[in-house]
């Protein structure tokens, strides 16, 4: 009776075998398929964005026969260039043009080696924010009675640390003896340069 039992499992035991391969073809291609589905439809991961400076610097160092000075920030805001800080050594309560130039050379006693105004399209010197303009005009500077001009003016048209043509970086600037008038060509009739400062990002 115990062989009888023995010999009729082993048909069944072989059925159950075969019912279930260790090997499914279907079941297999079934997983690659969704696999190299999810591949596809899976989110990429974004490149990191190129990041440019947004700050720089400038030390201003007189002429020669003056005494103005200062230091100076450079921001990107907003689409423009924000300049902030000081420039000490004015007459009481005077008021001076004041622009970033093409070159970013201070070695000439006068600090002509800057150059002109920094125009990379070629305008015509006007006002920032009121027509046509350089990239490097901004509005006068007004001293105190102290001889010191707070500076908190912009730059439209430029921009920092890009490498664009309209990059200011490695740009000169320049504190001028008399008062833009925003209208006279090519420099507003600010007169001579009073100081002069080299553009440094940080």
């Amino acid at each position: 009776m115990r062989n009888s039992r023995v010999l009729l499992l082993t048909p069944a035991l072989l059925a159950l075998a075969a019912c279930t391969p260790s090997g499914d073809p279907a079941t297999e291609a079934e997983i690659a398929a969704e696999t190299a589905e999810s591949e596809q439809t899976a989110e990429p991961v974004p490149e990191a964005p190129m990041t440019t400076a947004a700050t720089a610097q400038a030390t201003l160092q007189p002429t020669a026969g003056n005494e103005t000075s200062g230091e100076l920030t450079f921001t990107a805001e907003d689409g423009a260039i924000r300049i902030s800080g000081e420039v000490r050594g004015l007459p009481a309560g005077s008021v001076h043009g004041f622009h970033v130039h093409e070159t970013g050379d201070c070695s000439a006693p006068d600090a002509t080696s800057a150059g002109g105004h920094f125009s990379p399209h070629g305008n015509d010197h006007g006002r920032v924010g009121h027509g046509e303009h350089h990239a490097g005009d901004t509005d006068n500077i007004t001293a105190n009675a102290e001889g010191v001009a707070m500076v908190d003016t912009r730059l439209e048209g430029a921009t920092l640390g890009d490498g664009a043509a309209t990059d200011i970086a490695g740009k000169g600037v320049i504190v001028h003896a008399d008062p833009d008038d925003y209208t006279s060509q090519p420099t507003g009739n600010a007169g001579a340069r009073l100081a002069c400062g080299v553009i440094e990002v940080m």
